[in-house]
């Protein structure tokens, strides 16, 4: 038998529910859309793999969808990861390394 449902009535007093973040959510579908459709997007000058522009990249779009969807980590180093500063600062980090090296 399977066990006692959870509704909002059972949560306690002062959580809050997690709710999309559009902000968040806008910059993790414009990565995903944007890398699938102009890949050289994740490349150098040279049209050669840039991995710390990629993984950089990758990090805001991962974490833009993560937070963008309402979902936060309960551990506090994936919830820091996955959150909005961290779209904040892998964007500044692939800016860095797209603009000044």
């Amino acid at each position: 038998m399977p066990g006692p449902m959870k509704t909002a009535a059972s949560e306690p007093a002062g959580a809050a529910r997690p709710r999309l973040h559009g902000p968040c959510l806008l910059v993790g579908l414009v990565l995903m859309f944007g890398g699938s459709v102009y890949p050289p997007l994740l490349a150098d000058a040279a049209g050669r793999a840039d991995h710390g522009l990629a993984m950089a990249l990758l990090w805001a779009m991962s974490a833009g969808l993560v937070r963008g969807v309402g979902f936060v980590p309960r551990f506090v180093l994936w919830r820091w990861l996955f959150s909005g500063w961290a779209v904040l600062v892998a964007l500044a980090l692939a800016a860095t390394l797209r603009f000044v090296s």
